[in-house]
């Protein structure tokens, strides 16, 4: 049995290694070539193909799934199968980032032939600059490093990390030189909580027309609570004869009214609603809401609109519902 002071220093030493492998990583990045690389893709009118064999393949594929969700349009094709018919995804207008720690990857230069046949350019993620690939490349992104953090060198460990950090310099340093916001993010990720946060208006998750809680100022305090049952919210708006928004009634507000023993049937609910609530309008976001919410600390809000009338409600368990917490 190992014991475990052993196991985690081996773990301490792959974080040392690979550490010293991105601060060399440096020197790569302040190169001519990597801001070469950066003005080839960003006049690109096309897609960036990234490709890559065996480990690179797996750093390609999240390379390129970067690149697309941060506003470069990117696919990974595999060149194995490429050879076999997948290289009709390319187009005259496409970038290739071809990626191989060797620089020899078989199948990735079986394609050259192709590839510079039809015009496209390459740009080499390697670790020998002297390498086939580098030589084939009109940009080449050196990630050499001082040594894998495998013991045998044999697994790629550090060199997978310093591809896989290239590749995200390279993603983000497009994202900041596009003016990508938060705005186009979302776009791109319409399915994740982020995408819902920076998507999601309150007009997509308030209740309205007939399932907004609403009553006239002048009914009693038990009408009221009929509203507020049927809808199901926790409260009501209270309007005007003008339809204007003049209060609500929550069941916080009840609570308060039966420990004051107030008579429910003869009390008009503008006697003990919540004047000057707070609301909100229905064109920000449902995240801005939540956080009204949370500063004011109530679980619900009245939407209006420019007239102050009511136009939707909505509560604490809408924003879960919506995935916006």
């Amino acid at each position: 049995m190992v014991e475990a002071n052993q196991l985690r220093q081996w773990g301490r030493n792959v974080i040392d290694i690979e550490r010293s492998a991105l601060d060399n990583l440096y020197q790569y990045v302040d190169s001519e070539e990597f801001a070469s690389a950066c003005q080839l893709i960003m006049a690109c009118t096309g897609k960036v193909i990234v490709m890559g064999m065996g480990k690179s393949g797996h750093i390609g594929n999240k390379i390129s799934a970067t690149l697309a969700s941060t506003g470069t349009p990117a696919f990974f094709v595999h060149p194995g199968e490429a050879s076999h018919g997948d290289l009709g995804v390319l187009s005259e207008n496409d970038v290739i980032l071809a990626i191989s720690n060797s620089g020899e990857a078989g199948e990735i230069l079986t394609l050259m032939p192709v590839i510079k046949r039809m015009g496209l350019p390459v740009i080499a993620v390697t670790g020998k600059p002297n390498s086939t690939m580098a030589k084939h490349a009109v940009v080449h992104l050196c990630i050499e490093v001082p040594e894998e953090a495998c013991p045998l060198g044999l697994a790629p460990t550090s060199s997978t990390t310093a591809t896989l950090v290239m590749g995200d310099a390279l993603a983000v340093a497009l994202l900041q030189a596009r003016g990508f916001t938060k705005d186009d993010f979302a776009l791109s990720h319409p399915g994740g909580s982020l995408g819902r946060k920076l998507l999601l208006k309150v007009s997509d998750v308030m209740h309205q027309g007939n399932e907004l809680p609403c009553v006239q100022q002048h009914i009693s305090v038990t009408d009221a609570l009929y509203e507020i049952t049927k809808k199901g919210l926790g409260m009501t708006a209270v309007v005007d004869k003008q339809g204007l928004l003049v209060g609500i009634f929550t069941d916080g507000d009840l609570r308060r009214v039966i420990d004051a023993q107030v008579n429910l049937r003869d009390t008009s609910i503008e006697d003990v609603m919540s004047k000057g609530c707070v609301t909100v309008s229905d064109n920000i976001l449902a995240a801005e809401a939540l956080k009204v919410m949370d500063e004011k600390d109530i679980n619900g809000l009245i939407v209006i609109n420019q007239e102050q009338q009511p136009i939707g409600a909505l509560n604490m368990l809408d924003m879960v519902k919506a995935g916006v917490i």
